[in-house]
């Protein structure tokens, strides 16, 4: 009997590349959501289901950034800028090439420390102790993505914020 291979672990790169995909896809909807809405007057449920689903991704994209850029040492900014770049339609993968070709994605996931003095810190502490617990990881992914979700929705959107 042939023993197969287990599947190799989710890296760094690949996580954030999938979410930044996946938040392109998502533009696509809610732009063909406001097509259906005002070209083709389907009425708002396009644009709400549409929308619903790219702030799901969008907010999963800013959480998985933070947990990459901890991952790969990023300074605070250029993890603002890659959830900045959420906003822009299309911007996610091309930050996400750029990211590729100055070798910010490089390597795997920091499980265990080094002797370099950022594996001391406390961020990256959590992180090793988040990783070592990847089932409870990817809960509490889940859990933060929809109580962020949540908070919005209770907030509303962001053309009536200000109001």
């Amino acid at each position: 009997m042939k023993t197969l291979d287990r599947p190799r672990a989710s890296t760094p790169r690949s996580l954030y590349r999938a979410l930044a995909l996946a938040e392109m896809a998502t533009w696509t909807l809610l732009i063909l959501g406001m097509v259906l809405k005002y070209a083709v007057a389907l009425g708002d449920w396009p644009v709400q289901v549409a929308g619903m689903v790219h702030g799901i991704v969008f907010v999963s994209y800013a959480v998985t950034a933070a947990l990459v850029g901890v991952n790969q040492r990023w300074p605070l900014a250029r993890i603002a800028t890659a959830v900045a770049t959420a906003v822009v339609p299309y911007a996610t993968y091309p930050f996400d090439r750029r990211l590729e070709r100055r070798g910010h994605l490089e390597g795997a996931w920091r499980r265990e420390p080094t002797e370099d003095p950022r594996d001391h810190t406390l961020s990256s502490r959590a992180l090793r102790m988040l990783l070592a617990h990847p089932v409870a990881l990817g809960a509490g992914m889940v859990v933060a993505v929809a109580a962020i979700v949540s908070a919005l929705l209770v907030v509303g959107p962001p053309t009536q914020w200000g109001r």
